[in-house]
């Protein structure tokens, strides 16, 4: 069997230097989109000098005299209001914040270390707070310099992202294009939710929870199909799909031994490769190309099938979309309670996390069955286990991944 490190890394290189084509989309509709080029800015941010608090703008010089006699106050300041003269020694101006700095000023006090009092020739302020030069100041290009990248290719737009562009006065970007993805579930004991099931049918979960974590990502499923277990119906099925998408995905029929038509098809339409991964749950697996399209074949019980989709798939697809691939970060945790683990294979237990005075604990969540939906949709990340690990006791540390995008 392969490893989950050596079936991604395989199916990564595989793929790598796949390209999509790129269209031009609109700030509103980039939340998830792929960028397809560097993106460079346009104008710097801030974009002047400006006041970080609510106070008065001063120069630094007269720190002195803001402590003795007082500044003499030159007029106000407001965003998108700007004071248009020059400030002298010996004059401070009220600003608020986001205001732009006045010439002649060079520090901002705030408004709370400030005593204002009333004279004859004016309003003066006075302050016995220590004057720091420069202080509560943002600066012309302190967040973003005109000309320098913003965002490299392959970035996933997020709306951090979108802010930012905004930010630089940007309404568009250039993204790869949508994956146009074919998504199938097969077999005749399958009834489709809404239809009555007679007493040897089960639901089909599979291919519904599949397209949800699809879309969750930059893709745009152009096929969604349940086919019966018929030579025809499949090979008519894969190969109109492979005349259109990109990559075509199919739940069941990817075990040793199963008496159905997947295997064949694909054996007569492309270049599959049926695995053995050690991974629990989720060994059976099929990657390779069907003419003009990469085919992944998952498992078919519903959490085997999810779990391959978001484990062994997912970073994949996220390449072909043109995203730049990071591996998840996992974390320490403690066990709460014992995990039951056989050696030989990585294992994926569903687990709930909590913290107690600090520590962040680990628990198994429901049942660990493949074929058993309720305690994974309780779940909020998995324990994984290494292959040559067993049984994990109470108190033992175990590395645990939060549930990702496709699945919280």
């Amino acid at each position: 069997m392969q490893s989950v490190a050596d079936a991604v890394a395989g199916m990564l290189a595989a793929t790598s230097g796949y390209a999509l084509g790129e269209e031009s989309v609109v700030l509103q509709q980039l939340d998830g989109r792929i960028l397809a080029k560097p993106l460079y800015a346009p104008e710097t941010v801030p974009a002047f000098d400006n006041s970080a608090m609510d106070g008065y703008a001063l120069h630094s010089r007269d720190a002195e005299l803001l402590c003795s006699t007082g500044l003499t106050l030159a007029g106000a300041a407001l965003a998108g209001h700007p004071f248009r003269g020059v400030l002298q020694p010996g004059q401070a101006l009220r600003i608020m914040t986001g205001a732009e700095m006045p010439a002649g000023a060079d520090t901002v006090i705030m408004q709370e270390d400030v005593q204002v009092d009333v004279q004859a020739d004016g309003e003066r302020i006075v302050s016995q707070v220590p004057l720091h030069p420069g202080s509560h100041v943002r600066h012309a290009g302190e967040d973003i310099r005109r000309g320098e990248v913003m965002l490299a290719a392959g970035q996933r737009l997020t709306p951090l992202h979108i802010g930012l562009l905004a930010s630089v006065g940007l309404a568009q970007a250039e993204v790869f294009r949508k994956l146009r993805v074919a998504l199938f579930s097969s077999g005749d004991e399958l009834c489709q939710p809404g239809n009555s099931r007679e007493s040897h049918q089960i639901y089909d979960s599979n291919r519904f929870a599949l397209r949800a974590m699809l879309e969750r990502m930059p893709v745009e499923i152009i096929h969604f199909a349940w086919l019966p277990d018929t030579l025809e119906a499949m090979r008519s099925a894969i190969a109109a799909a492979a005349q259109e998408a990109d990559v075509i995905i199919t739940s069941a029929g990817v075990s040793v031994g199963d008496a159905d038509y997947t295997r064949q098809v694909l054996d007569e339409l492309g270049e599959v490769n049926f695995w053995r991964v050690a991974m629990k749950p989720g060994k059976p697996f099929a990657f390779g190309r069907v003419k003009n399209s990469w085919f992944f074949g998952l498992p078919g019980n519903p959490v085997s099938a999810i779990v391959t989709l978001d484990q062994l798939a997912q970073p994949v697809l996220r390449q072909l979309c043109g995203e730049r691939v990071q591996a998840a970060l996992p974390l320490l945790a403690t066990a709460a309670e014992a995990f039951r683990k056989q050696p030989g294979r990585q294992d994926f237990q569903r687990i709930r996390l909590d913290s107690e005075a600090g520590v962040l604990m680990a628990s198994p969540c429901g049942s660990q069955g493949s074929g058993l939906l309720h305690g994974f949709a309780d779940a909020q990340g998995y324990a994984v286990l290494d292959a040559e690990r067993g049984h994990v006791a109470p108190g033992e540390q175990v590395r645990v991944m939060p549930l990702g995008a496709l699945l919280n």
